[in-house]
């Protein structure tokens, strides 16, 4: 079935849309039962507010990332052949019902590549650019029932356009995370939250400008969450002269046009 026009028109306003069961509930449940596994199942060993968890490519992860609805709102948001399949779903956050400051609730986007020379640990020397280099789409996987006390994402409704304009002047080589982060964030303060919160089995789909913040767990069950990106196939030319400028494209382009 896909996207309708309306979803697509509020991706490109918004910065995200979710779909629900965009993976299977049994998916969700054999992917979680690995991971935990790794984590350990007694709640006496959750210690910590936040646990991040390495790269996973079993077969449940790598089926959850190319579901039939999944791979049709990539080709919608992105272009046919303008993205790279995955075959892992990345590394997982998960977090516990937990009193304590987790440390990692700032209000950040995610940088997509190293520059020349920089340090590949200094994750802060991670770059973004205007074209998003090395990011079609920022996704949010859930894997457990997320509600509103579970530490769900916390989104700035419309942020990636108030990142598009700030990265009109930037060199072809990006903007720094530290650079980009040294303010805060704070022309994106005025906009709207959301909370990326539904069953498991959902997914985010996120343009790579959109603000986002994680925040403390204050529910009674972990939250298992894969926030993997959608890898570009070509570099981006923000122009609609060499065909359709998807929503991805489509939404940097306008927010370019409408800013003062």
């Amino acid at each position: 079935m896909g996207l309708s026009p309306d979803q697509i028109e509020r991706f490109i306003a918004d910065g995200f849309v979710a779909i629900e069961d965009a993976f299977s509930r049994q998916l969700a449940e054999a992917g979680r039962a690995i991971l935990w596994r790794d984590v350990g199942d007694d709640p006496a060993v959750w210690t910590r507010p936040v646990v991040r968890l390495g790269e996973y490519a079993q077969a449940p992860f790598a089926a959850a990332a190319n579901t039939p609805a999944l791979t049709q709102a990539f080709d919608q948001l992105v272009g046919p052949g303008c993205w790279f399949r995955r075959t892992s779903l990345g590394g997982f956050v998960v977090r516990f019902p937990s009193p304590d400051d987790p440390g990692d609730t700032g209000w950040h986007v995610d940088a997509s590549y190293v520059g020349n020379g920089e340090d590949q640990g200094d994750f802060l020397s991670w770059r973004i650019n205007l074209a998003s280099r090395g990011r079609a789409l920022l996704m949010l996987f859930l894997y457990s029932d997320i509600g509103e006390a579970d530490a769900p994402t916390r989104i700035r409704v419309g942020s990636h356009v108030d990142i598009a304009r700030r990265l009109r002047a930037a060199p072809e080589e990006g903007v720094s995370l530290r650079d980009l982060a040294a303010e805060g964030f704070a022309e994106s303060a005025h906009r709207p939250e959301a909370l990326a919160a539904g069953p498991a089995g959902t997914v985010y789909l996120c343009h790579p400008f959109l603000v986002h913040a994680g925040q403390p767990h204050r529910g009674k069950t972990p939250k298992f969450m894969a926030q993997p990106p959608l890898y570009p196939a070509t570099p981006w030319r923000l122009t609609r002269d060499d065909g359709p400028a998807y929503p991805v494209k489509e939404a940097i382009l306008r927010a370019l046009e409408t800013s003062v």
